[in-house]
């Protein structure tokens, strides 16, 4: 499943870096419910949590000091248990809630400073939102329901129809365009509301906990036509959740918040590697970690790398190879792209056929090469076919190091030994 960020590219004393772009940033962000806000706040600035703050002032701290950066195009999930703040920081983001101190900027402005009239253009230009319920009117159809926000925002009848079912063909529901909500069933139904959401072409999409209320062979459904509707559009997509497996399946990054603090963010491998707390592990207690974690975390460069320049000919990879008692070695540009494998039966051949022989020439057929993404149970099958270790490229082409029978039978081991479990 491919997961789609927006970069630039810039040149930096020679060399090309992927730099991303930044859509939304959360700043030292606080929400405090209650009638007095400010007596809560102070106690926040003495480093107070939240149940002290409670049981002293009957206030509640849904956000404390929460900080974001996410970027152009991707699918950023807030998850935690139920209280920790996530549904709370989402409904910050369209000012459904107003803050009660920091920053929250779109698009380069700070919307906290938005008057109304300047707020209700943004909800209805730059940011879209769907809800857990459907919150279907069912008296219109199914297009009408999708052209509603369109008619409030006041599009002629004729636009916002054909932004209506336009909407309506990304969600594969062209035909259902003219029936009623209660002769759809619920996984239709929420993608009307998704459609619905997408009709205003707002760059921005919220989604509380959007697929929790359908059933689980349709909520996977929902999630993997929002992986491909993202593929299309490449919307910022904001999804809070309480689901890992969701998390993991759809989101780019993943920012964990507990008692309104956002505790840890990063990719779902970051954070199985490096849990920031207990409170982070438990999150992450039983999941298969060869479905998380890909051949990059346990790709090696310990396997001989033949560097291809002038001086390298066929008598020097037999010669790395002897002195390192490798059967394989790996021919890559000073650039790190992997140009071939050789190994030593194939540059003995060519040594022995040609008085002068070419690297190229000792190039094994047919080389399998695996994304760096790639999780690891999907390299059992690959590893079982080939006799040299799997060599892992990078986004840009770029050999990362190989992966080993020897090494994912390590890493397995490890992981059996961390966990108390057998691996397969």
């Amino acid at each position: 499943m491919s997961k789609a960020t927006d970069w630039f590219v810039v040149a930096v004393n020679g060399g090309n870096f992927l730099v991303s772009v930044e859509k939304l940033a959360i700043k030292n962000v606080y929400k405090i419910f209650g009638d007095q806000p400010e007596q809560a706040m102070q106690l926040v600035r003495e480093g107070k949590n939240k149940d002290q703050i409670f049981a002293q002032t009957g206030q509640t701290l849904g956000v404390n000091n929460a900080s974001l950066s996410i970027n152009e195009g991707e699918i950023f999930v807030i998850m935690g248990l139920s209280g920790s703040g996530k549904s709370t920081l989402v409904r910050l983001l369209n000012r459904l809630i107003e803050p009660t101190a920091g920053e929250i900027w779109v698009n380069g402005r700070d919307i906290t400073k938005l008057t109304a009239r300047q707020l209700r253009e943004f909800r209805r230009t730059e940011i879209s939102m769907v809800f857990q319920s459907f919150a279907l009117m069912p008296h219109l159809t199914v297009v009408d329901n999708v052209a509603f926000g369109l008619e409030l925002a006041g599009q002629s009848a004729k636009s916002r129809h054909e932004a209506a079912l336009l909407a309506l063909d990304k969600v594969g529901l062209t035909a259902r365009a003219n029936s009623y909500p209660d002769e759809l069933s619920g996984g239709m139904q929420q993608r009307v509301g998704l459609a619905r959401a997408l009709a205003n072409s707002s760059q921005i999409l919220l989604m509380d906990e959007a697929f929790s209320a359908l059933d689980p062979l349709i909520r996977t459904e929902m999630q993997d036509e929002l992986v491909k509707l993202q593929e299309q559009d490449k919307r910022t997509i904001i999804f809070i959740s309480h689901d890992l497996d969701e998390a993991i399946r759809i989101g780019n990054r993943i920012a964990i918040m507990q008692g309104g603090v956002v505790v840890q963010v990063g990719t779902a491998e970051e954070i199985l590697r490096n849990p920031a707390n207990d409170y982070v592990r438990s999150f992450f207690k039983g999941v298969d970690a060869t479905s998380v974690l890909s051949a990059a975390d346990i790709a090696r460069k310990t396997q001989v790398n033949i560097i291809d320049h002038r001086g390298m000919g066929v008598h020097g990879a037999l010669e790395q190879l002897r002195q390192n008692d490798r059967e394989y070695g790996y021919v890559i540009r000073p650039d790190q792209r992997l140009l071939g494998i050789v190994s030593v039966d194939t540059l003995r051949r060519v040594a022995q056929s040609s008085p002068n022989p070419k690297l190229q020439d000792a190039f094994l057929p047919d080389i399998l090469t695996i994304s760096h993404d790639t999780h690891i149970n999907n390299l059992y099958e690959p590893l079982a076919h080939y006799p040299y270790g799997l060599p892992v490229l990078d986004e840009r082409g770029c050999y990362r190091g190989s992966v080993t029978r020897n090494s994912l039978l390590e890493f397995l081991h490890q992981q059996a030994a961390q966990t108390g479990t057998s691996q397969p």
